[in-house]
């Protein structure tokens, strides 16, 4: 006669790693889709940078041309 607690344990067993190859699934999943984010936030970043050293430049020249209409 086969221990119950064995068949019990070998079936919680398997649903364990069954849940858990899920969840690594789901994690791959993830982390792919946070690479395509940082992906397309490197473009953003690259944007706002020239923005920001543009409104500088444009600043830094109003002032300059400012002290000279005087």
């Amino acid at each position: 006669m086969e221990n119950p607690h064995a068949e019990r344990q070998a079936v919680l067993l398997e649903r364990i790693v069954k849940n858990t190859s899920k969840c690594t699934e789901m994690i791959l999943e993830l982390n792919h889709c946070l690479e395509e984010v940082l992906r397309a936030n490197a473009s953003v970043k690259t944007a706002a940078d020239l923005a920001t050293k543009y409104r500088k430049n444009v600043q830094y020249n109003l002032e300059a041309t400012k002290g000279k209409d005087s």
